[in-house]
């Protein structure tokens, strides 16, 4: 019995070593990824100095990036969980303990179209690839407002992960975080279709705006990769926007509220943008409803 009892303590033992051999391993494969340096001399992008452009830009700004770094892009507390991490969106602006005071244009490149900060390190949770489809029109402007917003003095927190945070970050269990990873950084760039009401234009829209980190690839249904989200609904003609007409479109947009569903940022949208965007929808083929967990 005592034979049996130590045999089994042996195995429980050596059970237990492997699970938390695995753990660190997995803990450290992630440490390796953030730490690892991208060597990428990013393309050159005009920057535009007059007011109509830094005024687009702004309004580019606060679709795509307030959501995160707050309404004056000053930093903001995007994920605060002591048992896996603290990661702040950075202060974007000029300010005391802001990017801005620092970047340099191709930094601004760098960081929003691939994903990497000025030392050659992957950033966190950047949606990078979305961003990476940006025109080179739209990015000059969204550059060029950054470069000119008013200076927010906002000190935000250093990143820190635990070992659980880690691991799951590891494991898929929040998507992934690392678009550095997936980006062809050194691809043919994307072209961009000329701005209309069009389904073309309105597929750009979609693709920079990310609609298919919670609708799913084929925007027939997904989830946000935060594990309390909700499902996405599906986007095709096959979902509940089948049903609907461009004034149906544009009225939801304009006047609904919602947790998850990014209105607000959506609104600043013109109609010709929103159009083309259901129109983008529209073209698309009537799937069948995608069943996420």
């Amino acid at each position: 019995m005592n034979k049996i009892l130590k045999w089994s303590g042996m195995v429980g033992g050596g059970i237990l070593a492997l699970l938390l051999l695995a753990l660190f391993g997995l803990s450290f494969s992630v440490s390796t990824r953030l730490d690892r340096r991208y060597d990428i001399a990013p393309e050159p992008v005009v920057i535009p100095t007059n007011l109509a452009a830094i005024e687009e830009g702004r309004r580019l700004v606060t679709i795509h990036c307030t959501g995160c770094h707050g309404a004056n892009v000053g930093g903001a507390d995007f994920f605060n969980d002591p048992a896996l991490a603290v990661i702040d969106a950075p202060n974007l602006t000029r300010g005391q303990g802001g990017a801005g005071a620092h970047f340099s244009d191709a930094d601004w490149v760098r960081a929003i179209r691939h994903g990497i900060d000025p030392t050659g390190r992957p950033l966190l949770i950047m949606p990078s690839r979305n961003y990476y489809h940006f025109s080179d029109e739209d990015l000059g402007e969204v550059i060029a407002y950054l470069k000119h917003a008013p200076p927010v003095d906002h000190e935000t927190n250093d990143r820190s992960t635990t070992l659980l945070g880690r691991v799951l970050v590891a494991v898929g269990a929040f998507g992934n975080l690392i678009d550095a990873e997936t980006i062809g950084h050194t691809a043919v760039r994307p072209s961009a279709p000329a701005p209309g009401a069009t389904a073309a234009y309105g597929k750009y829209l979609a693709d920079t705006f990310g609609c298919s980190t919670c609708h799913g690839p084929q925007l027939a249904g997904g989830k946000d990769p935060d594990p309390v989200a909700p499902p996405g609904p599906n986007l095709t003609p096959g979902g509940n926007l089948g049903s609907w007409n461009e004034q149906t479109f544009l009225t939801a947009i304009r006047t609904r509220k919602s947790d998850w569903m990014p209105f607000e940022a959506l609104n600043q949208m013109s109609d010709e943008e929103l159009l083309a965007l259901w129109r983008y929808l529209q073209s698309l083929p009537g799937l069948e409803t995608v069943a996420v967990q």
